[in-house]
C-alpha cells in the first residue's frame, strides 16, 4: 500500500482501521452515547478547551458554514491568504453575509497590524482565519491575531480553521480566546474522510441563540440539545466515531507536545532538503507550516512523471500544487502517522529520480 504524503486524505494505521470494523449500534442507545462522551471528551485536550467540542458527519466546509450560519447576522472579515481562506469567503457570501476580505500576499501569513487597521476602521460581528493554508503551506500566527481581535474590538467573534494543523500544531482554544475552532477527520488526526469537529465556547453559543435562520443541518442549538445527551441530531458515521475514540487515544498516548515536535522536525527536514537541492518553500520562512511544506518546483520537475515514478519504485506519491500553483509547486505533507523514516524515504526517491 502506498504512503500518501498528500495533505488529506493521509494514510490510516491499520489498527485503527480495524477499530472501525466492530457492529453497528443503534445511535439513540447507551452504549454508542459512552463512545460519543469517550470520544468528545478526549477531543477536549486536543483543542485544549474546557468547553464543547461537537462532532459533525460532514467535511470541515460544513463546519465553515456552521460557523456562518450561526454566528454572522451581517459584517463578517475573512482573512484572505489562500484557497481555503478565500473559501471562507465565499461560503459567508453564499449565504447572504455582509463579507469583506482583508487579503494578504498567497505564501505570507495575516498579519496581525493588517487585521488591526482592519478592525479599526469599521466593526464586524466576526473574523475568519485559516490558521494552516494547506494550499500554500502557511501558518498564520494565530495567538497574535486573536490578542488583536480581543485589543481592538473586544466583542467580536474569531472563528479559526485548522483543519490541516490541530493535532500537528498547538493550538491552545481558551488561553487565545478562540470562540469557534474547527478541524477534520483526514488530516493531522490521521483518521478517514467524514467526521469534523468544532470547539464552541459560551459566549458563541449564546450569540447563536439570537441569530436568525440558523438553518436545520448546521443548527448549533440543535448540535447542543443533542450533544448533552452524548448523541448527535442526525445519524452519525459510527464506524467513524468509533476509530475518533480508538485514535484519540493513540494521539494522547503519544503525547502531544511529543506530537508536535515530530510533525514540526519532519516538515524542517523537507525544507531544509528543498533549499540543499535548490528549491526554494513557497511560503515565507516566518510562517512555514509544520503539517504541510509547499515548496517551490524551481527545477520544473514534471510532477506526473515524479509522482508516477514514486509509486512505481517507492509507493510513495506527494500532492502537485493547489488550484493555480499546479506544477508551480508541488505539497509534501508530514501529517499523522508519518515517521522521519518516511521522510527520509521519500527524499531519497526524489533523489532517484532528479538524478536520472
Amino acid at each position: 500500500m502506498a504512503h500518501m504524503f498528500v495533505p488529506g486524505p493521509v494514510d490510516v494505521a491499520p489498527e485503527v482501521l480495524q477499530a472501525m470494523a466492530q457492529p453497528m449500534l443503534p445511535h439513540r442507545g447507551k452504549e454508542y452515547e459512552a463512545i460519543h462522551r469517550r470520544a468528545a471528551e478526549k477531543a477536549q485536550q486536543i483543542f485544549y478547551t474546557q468547553y464543547r467540542v461537537f462532532i459533525g458527519t460532514h467535511s470541515g466546509s460544513g463546519m465553515q458554514e456552521t460557523g456562518i450560519r450561526n454566528l454572522v447576522e451581517k459584517d463578517v472579515l475573512s482573512c484572505v491568504n489562500g484557497a481555503f481562506s478565500e473559501r471562507w469567503y465565499d461560503v459567508a457570501v453564499s449565504n447572504g453575509k455582509s463579507a469583506d476580505r482583508l487579503d494578504f500576499e498567497w505564501g505570507k501569513a495575516v498579519e496581525p497590524d493588517a487585521l488591526r487597521d482592519a478592525l479599526k476602521k469599521k466593526h464586524y460581528e466576526a473574523v475568519t482565519i485559516v490558521h494552516n493554508e494547506t494550499s500554500t503551506g502557511v501558518e498564520s500566527p494565530l495567538k497574535e491575531l486573536a490578542a488583536v481581535v480581543r485589543e481592538v474590538s473586544p466583542d467580536t467573534f474569531i472563528l479559526v480553521d485548522a483543519v490541516s494543523s490541530l493535532a500537528g500544531s498547538k493550538i491552545e482554544m481558551d488561553a487565545w480566546d478562540v470562540d469557534f475552532l474547527l478541524t477534520s477527520s483526514q488530516k493531522c488526526l490521521a483518521l478517514p474522510p467524514g467526521l469534523s469537529l468544532a470547539g464552541v465556547n459560551d459566549r458563541a453559543m449564546e450569540k447563536a441563540a439570537k441569530v436568525q435562520n440558523r438553518g436545520w443541518y448546521f443548527d448549533l442549538l440543535l448540535m447542543e440539545k443533542h450533544r448533552v445527551k452524548n448523541s448527535t441530531a442526525m445519524t452519525p458515521v459510527i464506524p467513524l466515531v468509533y476509530a475518533l475514540d480508538f485514535q484519540l487515544d493513540r494521539i494522547l498516548a503519544e503525547g502531544l507536545d511529543a506530537r508536535f515536535a515530530r510533525h514540526a522536525a519532519m516538515s524542517q527536514r523537507v525544507y531544509d532538503w528543498a533549499e540543499a537541492h535548490g528549491m526554494t518553500p513557497y511560503a515565507d520562512a516566518s510562517c512555514r507550516s509544520k503539517t504541510v511544506a509547499t515548496i517551490g518546483n524551481d527545477r520544473n520537475l514534471n510532477i506526473s512523471d515524479l509522482n508516477k515514478f514514486l509509486m512505481e519504485k517507492y509507493q510513495i506519491r506527494i500532492a502537485n500544487g493547489y488550484g493555480d500553483l499546479k506544477d508551480k509547486t508541488f505539497r509534501i505533507a508530514t501529517m499523522g502517522e508519518t515517521s522521519m523514516q518516511d521522510v527520509d524515504t521519500l527524499l531519497a526517491g526524489m533523489e532517484a529520480f532528479m538524478a536520472q
